[in-house]
């Protein structure tokens, strides 16, 4: 019986022992690890030496470099968070109208984003090409002469914004499946009210999908700073220096400099920054995002009280 009971109560720990040993292996053994490497100074090819806190002090003491890139990195973050959130709730909303030909459209809009970096990076190339590319062509027709986008410092990260802003496809889909969860109910009472559709959708769209604009907040913000594949390729953190985000900032003193040790400190600082701005999204979250079950409670509180 003690068996029987044994091998019911370990079932399911089997089931899921594939993710844990998988967990273990290729996310926690490597955090541990990188945590462990940024208190030395930890070569490729030769014997690791204990630093303490000497690359933290380095960081912040005498690379002008990590100051540089974080800067830049929290300049392309407080532009493409909002700008990436816009377009795919925009992107969300013409998606839900009941139009002909919907479901081919949500397919145009989603498959940027299963597309693979590179190739990303190389259709914006041919479109910010100062010389040939397609946009300084629709701009020509317009009368406006446009600029070398990957060349000019003043364009360039801008122009890594706008191709970054092109994978929208996923954060769109969540959007799209919230916004189809709200009850119809709520908007055919608001026309008959006279409410606009502009105000329905700040009326009852809006506040209603708030728990996912926080989620999508904080994706997106994570992700921005994790940004690597597409600015190496575009500008290659050029011209200048403009685009030398912090990620490829800690992934050159790593492969590059051959700075292990060095490159782990850059990534817990990296993930200590991302964990003060995601407190502080979640903290401010309780002033604007709208629960259900909240509304349904504060309901009953206030039956109950009367």
């Amino acid at each position: 019986m003690e068996k029987k009971s044994f091998l019911r109560k370990a079932t399911p720990y089997l089931f899921i022992l594939p993710w844990i040993i998988g967990f273990i292996v290729f996310t926690a053994g490597p955090l541990i690890l990188s945590l462990v490497m940024s208190f030395f100074d930890w070569p490729i090819t030769s014997t690791p030496t204990f630093r303490g806190l000497g690359n933290y002090v380095e960081m912040f003491t005498k690379d002008k470099q990590f100051y540089k890139s974080l800067v830049i990195t929290l300049k392309y973050a407080a532009i493409f968070v909002p700008l990436n959130m816009i377009i795919a709730l925009f992107l969300a909303m013409l998606i839900t109208q009941p139009v002909k030909g919907v479901k081919i459209y949500r397919t145009i809009f989603y498959i940027p984003a299963v597309v693979s970096g590179v190739a990303i990076s190389i259709i914006w190339g041919w479109i910010l090409n100062g010389n040939y590319g397609v946009l300084n062509y629709l701009l020509s027709l317009l009368g406006i002469e446009g600029p070398n986008w990957l060349v000019d410092p003043s364009w360039a990260l801008l122009a890594v914004i706008l191709a970054s802003a092109f994978g929208v496809g996923t954060m769109m889909l969540i959007f799209y499946t919230d916004i189809k969860s709200i009850p119809i109910d709520l908007y055919e009472a608001a026309s008959l009210d006279g409410a606009s559709p502009a105000r329905q959708f700040f009326s009852i769209t809006l506040p209603i999908i708030t728990p996912t604009i926080l989620f999508n907040l904080i994706t997106s913000l994570i992700s921005s700073f994790q940004q690597l594949t597409l600015v190496m390729l575009l500008t290659n953190g050029g011209p200048l220096k403009s685009t030398y985000f912090y990620g490829m900032f800690t992934y050159n003193n790593a492969f590059k400099h051959h700075k292990l040790g060095y490159a782990s400190a850059n990534a817990w600082v990296m993930f200590v920054i991302i964990l003060f701005l995601t407190a502080l999204v979640f903290k401010s979250s309780s002033a604007w995002v709208f629960y259900e079950t909240e509304a349904k409670n504060s309901k009953k509180t206030k039956k109950g009280r009367k």
